[in-house]
């Protein structure tokens, strides 16, 4: 956490802090190779939910799924390319991740590289309910999750969950209220209809919730001009040609704009929809929607884990290695998301004010003298701070 470094390299870190009794390498790597046998993620994912929970139970929790890749050229077993947001073709991992509504960290698990997003979240949750016997667990997630296998796995296995819809879902789900009312709506307004799910023949529907933001209208209309002349300039041939949205493949295989198409995403400005399967008796929809806004916890800590703790790229290469680094990153994003919540600063602020920090120590006549560390006021009120709130 203060400085993310190799295995050798963290020796010097831990003598220039002045620990007492820095082991050797020889130890370091001997007392790492138990991480996995000794289920020490199993012991810190007991000890954080403690924390967490702090006498109640943590019953909302918030998924997401990254991927971290490693420097190599390879695939194996576990991995693979798949996948990535950043288009990398690296091999890699996916991660998935469980905070409760404060971000703080729960469960870590790890998949092969080329595993679909939706089918790690279910094996997440039951090692997560199963280790702490958490009844009536509600389950946010971006719409990433949004599929048929995951919400039938979620309901079989008892789960609540709140799940973000897709904005192509929304002329369907809001026909009614389109027809009636027209697509103007009321800054922060909550419109509640139902949303259909297939697969196949079969169908079924589930509630959902639909919130207008002028904040997102602004947004999403200024996304869409930049869409639209990106698409523009692709079809006369002003940019390369590579995939956009709102760009088609007309007659004789020539590019065109689909402006129909463009036209039609315009009346779904500033909409953003949630399927779940509580009832209105469970959670209101402006509930719904404050619970699902929590998920940029999740994503808050992912920051944290892949720029503040280095958690990629990843160098080793068996999987008991693998799980010793990604239990220590799990051990140090847990420590320093309690150190923001504690202080209200980011984690990087807090290691530049106290790394500088060392006590003196002066012999004089066979007398030795403590000289403090010269505190600035911003060093005194993180320490003054965290013994107030730590008491774990």
């Amino acid at each position: 956490m203060i400085e993310p470094t190799s295995k050798l390299d963290s020796l010097r870190v831990l003598a220039e802090l002045n620990v007492e009794n820095v082991p050797s390498y020889a130890t370091l790597k001997r007392h790492l190779a138990r991480c996995v046998p000794d289920n020490w993620r199993d012991l810190l994912s007991s000890a954080a939910y403690r924390f967490a929970a702090d006498g109640g139970a943590v019953s909302v929790c918030l998924y997401d799924v990254t991927t971290l890749y490693f420097e190599a050229d390879e695939e194996d077993e576990l991995r693979k390319s798949g996948f990535s947001k950043e288009r990398r073709i690296d091999p890699q991992i996916l991660v998935g991740l469980l905070v409760d509504r404060h971000g703080f960290p729960l469960e870590l698990h790890f998949f092969e590289g080329n595993k679909a997003e939706t089918r790690t979240m279910i094996p997440v949750l039951d090692a997560f309910r199963d280790r702490h016997q958490v009844q009536d667990m509600l389950v946010v997630a971006d719409a990433g999750m949004l599929s048929w296998a995951n919400i039938q796995a979620l309901e079989e296995a008892g789960y609540q969950y709140i799940v973000g819809s897709r904005n192509a879902k929304a002329p369907m789900d809001l026909a009614k209220t389109f027809a009636t009312t027209g697509n103007h709506f009321a800054d922060g307004q909550v419109i509640e209809t139902t949303t259909e799910l297939k697969k196949g023949t079969e169908s079924s529907r589930r509630r959902a919730v639909w919130q207008y933001r002028l904040a997102r209208e602004h947004r999403d209309r200024r996304n869409h001009t930049l869409q639209v002349q990106r698409a523009e300039d692709i079809a006369a041939g002003r940019k390369a040609q590579r995939k956009a949205r709102f760009l088609t493949t007309g007659q004789r295989k020539s590019l065109t704009v689909d402006y129909e198409a463009a036209k039609a995403a315009e009346q779904l400005f500033g909409l953003k929809g949630y399927v779940m399967n509580t009832s209105m008796k469970v959670l209101s929809g402006a509930e719904v929607v404050a619970a699902y806004h929590s998920l940029f916890e999740v994503e808050a800590s992912f920051r944290m884990a892949k720029s503040d703790l280095r958690a990629r790229p990843i160098f080793h290469h068996t999987r008991d290695a693998i799980e010793a680094h990604l239990t220590i990153v799990f051990c140090a994003l847990a420590v320093g998301r309690h150190l923001q919540t504690a202080t209200g600063m980011s984690l990087r602020r807090i290691i530049k004010t106290l790394q500088p920090l060392r006590e003196g120590l002066v012999e004089i006549n066979g007398t030795i003298a403590t000289i403090p560390a010269a505190l600035t006021p911003e060093a005194k009120e993180i320490l003054k701070t965290l013994p107030e709130k730590s008491g774990h």
